[in-house]
């Protein structure tokens, strides 16, 4: 079912400091800042080689980021997101594995105009997992 690893996510309390180390200091390509008001984010991507980090800055009082920085301010990893073929069918069988799809369960466009849903960290030995359909 999982293919390759999409992108390693960052949050991050200064998406434009974040992205200044990404490019000064570490010598990486940072897409331009795209907010996505439906995921209450606002989000640059580092270009690598063989995946892309996410850096992820609260967009709005009620973004899930927020609440991830108000307990971590200094921010940290947090979501590995990797891909599927058939994210409806991927959706299917963990959810008939005892998975529990975060939201109402249904796919949203993600940051690259791809389906996405996210996995209760509590079922995925404490790590926040999205699935992006590619």
């Amino acid at each position: 079912m999982l293919q390759r690893l999409n992108h390693v996510a960052l949050a991050v309390p200064d998406l434009e400091a974040a992205a200044s180390t990404y490019r000064a200091m570490l010598g990486a390509s940072v897409s331009a800042p795209q907010p996505l008001p439906e995921h209450g984010v606002t989000v640059v991507f580092v270009a690598l080689e063989n995946t892309k980090i996410e850096l992820l800055e609260p967009l709005g009082e009620n973004s899930p980021i927020a609440a991830f920085l108000a307990k971590n301010p200094k921010g940290g990893m947090h979501h590995l997101c990797y891909e599927v073929v058939d994210i409806v069918a991927a959706r299917d069988h963990l959810v008939a594995s005892g998975a529990r799809v975060l939201g109402d369960g249904e796919p949203k466009i993600g940051a690259h105009g791809k389906p996405v849903l996210f996995l209760h960290p509590g079922d995925v030995h404490g790590t926040l997992t999205e699935l992006e359909q590619v």
